[in-house]
């Protein structure tokens, strides 16, 4: 029959063509084109026969038509026919669908809906006819019957569409169906109903299908809804990703109704989403913008959502192209120093964590980004470098001007900025352990911003090499060309710089000899450099270099510092060289640094500072170094035993033109040998009992250092001042040659009688000839210092006052007060009773571990031996603490001061030193607070170390603190000590900041505070400044202050009077902190103060309200319930607020900065009171919400309780400053000529005070305004409420009018009623009338 079909056709009959189909039956058509179809013979040609029979304007032939079409469709589905033929037929079918009626495409239509709801679909080559049929309908004008009416074209197809997305889909052909669609012409309402189904569809597949999903929606995005698309993506890996991490959590969760999904292939498609994503976006640039501005958007209502791992990965790829690059950096950036402010806003108010028990925290989420781009994200890792390097550099730490970068790599990272600098060193960090490929190119971005921002501060870069090294130290041999490159450059940089960039390096340096010898040609040079800054450069390499190579025999290095060492290169250097090869290189250093003391103080200093370590890590090179040392220091001894004084001081100062410079410094010198000969004494000793060989040269030169100490000591103490030509009568000051000379002998004195004190102290073992050596020495010491003093005291020169830097080692420093103060050994009682008997020398060993603490907190380390070792630094601090702590608590100030002279009692000084001491732990060993406490509690100082509960022990040594607060309160007035009960408020708010605030401990001490405050009368401005700021750095944490501001409030008004003169204000004394030198300004300020920090969090709240109000996500319910938990909190912060103010508008404050201040603190209030109604009134415009009755009764208040009051208070603002100012008038009179400024800066003055007023006035308007706005909103007349203002330009005050008329009436005597433009004073003396008049003029 096909064949005659054909034959027909190709004959050109189409009568006869015509008949033989007719005279098929309606199966036999069917059957007929599947077999031509199966055979694979010419199935379209047969088709086109069938199509040329039967003419669309015979309804005979329509409906042939039709059956071919109905018997093709599910014969395409079927799989039976090869795809090429497949290709073939629906091509054809296609061509000729445009020819159908509109009533036949109408039922073809029909038939393809059922096919897809019936689930039939196998390859969906059938669906590209389906869009055909569709856009045919839908250009088709006829109307058709549609259920019991009829309908056009376009509305047919509209509610087609409808159908099929309300229908279920066989998950199978969503692909195919979502590909189909792209070729439909769909009008916006229609492609939103699509893409929202499409979406929905993806919790019903497979993970390995959805990214060909996305690529078709995101295609089909190009016609629109691009928002609903990136929205619906991003949320359904958002929800995946928290279902992976909750999963990960409870592992054997038996009620999960999904099976876990392996995470590896969540990732990776994750991952391929992205990148079709990303390449979508490089075709649609509208869509990448469309994506930033979700983002936006979403981020202002719900950050979790906005920014997730996914999203922010998804930003990082498209940031690669650089359109964008610039918008996703800034977006990223603000996002992150946002969510830290916000996180800092919540850690300081225990009131808002109630209201967001959930924090966000992005920096946690940019990191979980680096963890997942471990599974072939290679697109996102530019981002995150990029990201890392943009934060570092956005963010780094500041140089003040002309002053030293404040370095905070060993404090606490507090600020938002600070936060963000060292979350993108962290990207850095991890991303370069994760991705191979990128790290030289990490590495080389590091270097390079280490030499081009020599300039500002780099420690953060150099921190981040150091780390970088340490996860990778083989990484930098192949990039070993870069490092020595940068070598080349270390002349030019800043001495902190290459210190930090050469201990950074210095694992590379064991394991590549030929960077280290190119390291060794640079330094070499920089040694003969005419930049003293490349000296010490070169200096400080070569130093790094000895302690690091270790000649054969040296003692073992386990008390070494450095934390790189042979952890990270186990393979030690036998691999490349061996240990005599390093001797070599050793000795060929030091034959380098020798030259170096010829050269300036600078460079010499720096080699005396360095020889202890490199003796310590490299002992075999002891007995060189002690040898340099030896003849350095022969150049200024003077070996006959009877001159004095014992050491050329000449020697140690150069001349050039009038200038006097210090060239050698001896004190150092000597301060490096006594350390040397310690440590050599103490370890090399021990260990050379066997070998026999040196001993003899060895012991020589240690002869030779022990006599030549022991002279200089007994012939420094037998010296008199005017044998170093200083004595009381010498010129110190520094604008003369003489004056510089005698400073720097003075300086290099004191030094030598510090360093000598320490030698014959630890070398005495408690023989008490010693100790009256180092008494001796002291006074020497002390004489040059009380001259120093009082020469500096004159001349009120800023040097001088500063105290030179004390030569005693931190670890000596902790011996010495451990034995002063708390050594109770029988046999060593007599020999320190010789120390002890002198209060100069106990209050100096205190001051002198005040200084070095102070140091430690400023820099991180102190000077000496073990000054960088942060363990030791530790010890010491500990030990130190310890003695100052016993001192303190059992010897009161009060007993020490009756036989006191002059300066700080030591009771003071070691109070001043805890302080410190408190503070420098919480900064530099955050970690180790509990170890700290644990050493401080010397009950149990043997304790183990396990479970160390901080609070508890913090509250121990709180509890002594308090008591001698206590006492201080309690002692008679002359003995109370304002600055002792400064520092102890300042000590317990230290401490309280390791108290757990959700403990019973932390009540407890906030009820004490409540209670000294309440109970005594402080009259001492400092310490009540101190006392109420703890105060309420302790309430906020407990919970909202508002209710002590109020009592506070009441108690200011109380104290100071009403402003209406009439009105006694009923005294109820809540605090008698609050009293009449403190209420003003100091309670007033600080209540002000505190209560501005609530309007900013109520001001936070409110716009955090907003941004959730503009949610109209699913999860309303739980979204309206926190609206309301906020809007209830927001409600009450502000009437107890505006309680607070209603009270201090009524006190007649004086005129200055507490009236300044309130004025625009109560402008806040009402700009605040604004944005809620505005917020409300939005609300009403949203929904159909009626108002709280909360935010009548707000209102209610505000218009009773302090608008009106508000008024007065402005009337007697301007009061008091008319006084002032007819005052100064009156003066003017008096004398003319000398007063002219004294007026015009009383005039300044009053204006300066008085500019607040009218933005108060002004933020009262706009309340009222909006206010009106809303009354009219929800129906409800809020404006009941208000009262008209009467605080005009003009005014005319009842009052005053009276009286004045009285007075007419009495002295018949022309005066006209007050109607004065400034403001209205009360003024009974009439001659005072005509001044004010010609005042106006003006």
């Amino acid at each position: 029959m096909a064949e005659r079909i054909l034959a027909l056709a190709a004959e050109e009959a189409p009568e006869r063509l015509q008949e033989a189909l007719q005279s098929l039956g309606e199966g036999e058509l069917g059957d007929v084109v599947t077999r031509q179809a199966l055979k694979g013979r010419e199935t379209a040609a047969l088709l086109r026969a069938i199509f040329k029979g039967s003419p669309c304007s015979q309804q005979s032939g329509v409906l042939r038509r039709l059956q071919v079409y109905k018997h093709c469709v599910p014969l395409v589905e079927s799989g039976d026919l090869h795809l090429g033929k497949v290709s073939e037929i629906i091509g054809l079918l296609m061509l000729e669908a445009r020819q159908l009626p509109g009533h036949a495409l109408a039922e073809l239509a029909a038939l393809f809906v059922d096919v897809i709801k019936g689930g039939s679909l196998s390859n969906g080559k059938s669906l590209e006819l389906f869009s055909t049929v569709l856009t045919a309908l839908a250009s088709s004008k006829e109307s058709l019957a549609y259920g019991k009416g009829e309908l056009n074209g376009e509305e047919f197809k509209k509610q087609l569409i409808n159908t099929l997305c309300s229908s279920k889909w066989d998950p199978r052909s969503v692909i195919h169906l979502a590909n189909m669609f792209r070729d439909i012409p769909l009008s916006g309402e229609e492609l939103q109903f699509v893409v929202e189904k499409v979406l929905r569809m993806f919790s019903k597949l497979d993970l390995q299908e959805i990214p060909p999903l996305v690529y078709q929606l995101l295609l089909l995005s190009a016609k629109g809804s691009k928002k609903t698309v990136l929205e619906g993506i991003i949320s359904f890996f958002n929800q995946l990703d928290k279902r992976q991490k909750e999963e990960q959590r409870v592992p054997q969760s038996v009620d999960l109704e999904v099976a876990t999904m392996p995470l590896d292939q969540l990732r990776h498609v994750e991952g391929t989403v992205i990148l079709h994503i990303v390449s979508v976006i490089n075709l649609d640039q509208d869509l990448g913008e469309e994506l930033i501005r979700h983002l936006k958007t979403e981020q202002q209502k719900d950050p979790g959502k906005a920014l997730c791992p996914f999203s922010v990965a998804l930003l990082l790829s498209v940031a690669v192209k650089h359109r964008l690059q610039e918008q996703i950096f800034d977006f990223l950036k603000t996002s992150i120093t946002r969510s830290c402010k916000d996180l800092q806003f919540l850690q300081a108010s225990k009131f808002l964590q109630d209201l967001f028990p959930q924090q966000y925290d992005v920096t946690a989420v940019i990191l979980e980004v680096v963890k997942n781009s471990a599974f072939g994200w290679d697109h996102v890792t530019q981002g995150l470098v990029d990201l890392g390097f943009s934060l570092m550099e956005s963010y780094e730490p500041k140089k003040p001007f002309g002053g030293k970068a404040a370095d905070t790599s060993y404090g606490l990272s507090k600020m938002p900025a600070q936060q963000a600098c060292k979350l993108g060193a962290s990207i850095l960090l991890e991303t370069f352990k994760v991705h191979e490929p990128i790290r030289s190119d990490i590495l080389e971005q590091v270097l390079n911003r280490v030499l081009t921002k020599a300039a500002s501060p780099v420690s953060h870069f150099i921190d981040l090499l150091s780390n970088i090294v340490v996860s990778a130290p083989l990484v930098l041999q192949t990039s070993s060309s870069k490092v020595t490159e940068t070598f080349d450059n270390l002349s030019f940089l800043p001495i902190d710089t290459v210190q930090g960039l050469l201990r950074a390096v210095q694992p590379l340096l064991k394991v590549s000899m030929s960077v280290r010898d190119s390291l060794i040609l640079v330094l070499q040079k920089a040694i003969f450099s005419r930049q003293l800054d490349a000296r010490k450069a070169a200096v400080a390499g070569f130093l790094l270099l000895l302690r690091n190579f270790k000649v054969l025999g040296s003692l073992s290095s386990s008390q070494c510092s450095q934390a790189i060492g042979a952890t990270q290169v186990q393979a030690d250097v036998h691999a490349c060289y061996n240990s005599a090869a390093n001797e070599a290189f050793c000795l060929e250093i030091l034959g380098s640094l020798r030259r170096c003391l010829s050269q300036q103080a600078d460079v010499r200093l720096m080699l005396y500072e360095g020889f202890y370590d490199v003796l310590r890590r490299n002992s075999q090179l002891a007995s060189s170094i002690m040898e340099t040392l030896l003849s350095q220091i022969k150049q200024y001894y003077l070996p006959q035993q009877d001159l004095l004084p014992p050491l050329k001081l000449e020697g140690c100062i150069m001349a050039q033109g009038d200038q006097i410079f210090l060239q050698e410094p001896l004190a150092h010198l000597l301060c490096c040998i006594q350390h040397c000969l310690t440590w050599y004494k103490s370890t090399v000793q021990l260990c050379q009992g066997a070998e026999d060989d040196d001993e003899e040269e060895d012991v020589g030169f240690q002869e030779s250092f022990e006599d030549m100490l022991e002279s200089v000591t007994r012939r420094m103490i037998k010296s008199e001042l005017e044998d170093f030509e200083l004595d009381k009568s010498a010129d110190f000051s520094l604008s003369s040659g003489v004056g510089v000379k005698n400073n720097i002998y003075a300086i290099q004195v004191m030094g030598i009688c510090e360093v000598l004190i320490e030698y014959n102290f630890n070398i005495g073992n408690f023989s008490k000839n010693k100790f009256e050596d180092v008494l001796g020495l002291f006074t020497c010491y002390n004489k040059l210092s009380e001259i120093l003093k009082e020469k500096a005291g004159k001349n009120k020169s800023t040097l001088g006052n500063k105290t030179a830097r004390s030569f005693l080692s931190m670890g000596f420093v902790s011996t010495l007060l451990t034995a002063l103060f708390r050594d109770n050994a029988q046999t060593h009682e007599e020999s320190l009773a010789v120390l002890r008997s002198s209060t100069e020398f106990l209050r100096y060993a205190v001051s002198v571990a005040l200084q070095k603490v102070q140091q430690l907190e400023e820099t991180g380390q102190t000077d000496g031996p073990d000054g960088q070792n942060p363990e030791k630094m530790f010890q010491n601090l500990c030990k130190i603490t310890r003695v100052l702590l016993w001192r303190y608590t059992s010897i009161p100030t009060v007993v020490e001061e009756s036989g006191k002279k002059k300066g700080k009692s030591i009771s003071l000084l070691c109070l001043e030193g805890l302080l410190r001491i408190f503070n420098t732990v919480q900064q530099l060993y955050a970690a180790r607070i509990p170890q700290f406490l644990q050493a401080l509690d010397i009950t149990d100082g043997d304790a183990e170390e396990t479970d160390i509960n901080v609070t508890e022990k913090a509250a121990f040594q709180i509890r002594q603190f308090q008591r001698s607060l206590v006492n201080q309160f309690s002692s008679a007035e002359d003995d109370f000590n304002s600055k002792e009960t400064q520092s102890l408020i300042t000590v317990l708010s230290t401490l309280s900041k390791l108290l757990d605030p959700a403990s019973q401990q932390f009540l407890q001490f906030l009820t004490w505070t409540v209670k000294i405050c309440k109970e005594n009368a402080l009259e001492d401005i400092a310490c009540c400044k101190g006392l109420l700021s703890l105060l309420f750095s302790l309430h906020v944490l407990y919970k909202s202050p508002v209710s002590l501001l109020r009592e506070l409030a009441q108690d200011i008004h109380a104290c100071l009077g009403d402003i209406d003169q009439d009105i006694e204000v009923e005294s109820r004394s809540h605090f008698a902190i609050v009293n009449a030198k403190t209420a003003a300004p100091t309670v007033c300020l600080l209540v002000l103060g505190q209560a501005d920090k609530v309007l900013e969090e109520v001001d936070w709240l409110i716009k955090k309200l907003t941004s959730l109000g503009s949610d109209t996500s699913e999860d309303s319910s739980q979204a309206s319930n926190q609206t309301q938990a906020l809007e209830k909190g927001v409600i009450l912060q502000l009437g107890t607020l505006l309680t607070v103010y209603h009270e201090l508008v009524q006190t007649a404050l004086p005129a200055g900065s507490c009236v300044d201040t309130l004025l625009r603190s109560l402008s806040k209030t009402y700009a605040i009171l604004t944005s809620l109604i505005k917020h409300y009134i939005q609300a009403c415009r949203s929904t159909s919400n009626t108002i709280p009755g909360r935010l009548e009764k707000l209102v209610k208040l505000s218009g009773s309780h302090l608008t009106p009051q508000c008024y007065s208070f402005i009337t007697y603002v301007q009061n008091i400053h008319s006084e002032s100012l007819s005052f100064a008038e009156e003066k003017k009179k008096k004398k003319k000529e000398d007063d002219a400024a004294a007026i015009s800066t009383v005039m300044a003055k009053v204006l300066r005070e008085t500019k607040p007023i009218p933005n108060l006035i002004f933020a009262i308007e706009q309340y009222e305004k909006f206010l009106i706005h809303l009354s009219k909103k929800s129906k409800v007349n809020l404006m009941q409420y208000m009262k008209l203002s009467t605080s005009r330009d003009f005014r005319i005050n009842a009052s005053m009018l009276d009286s004045a008329l009285q007075e007419r009436n009495a002295e018949n005597a022309e005066n006209e009623p007050d109607n004065d433009q400034s403001s209205t004073a009360e003024q009974a003396d009439e001659n005072q009338e005509p001044k004010k008049k010609r005042q106006r003029k003006k």
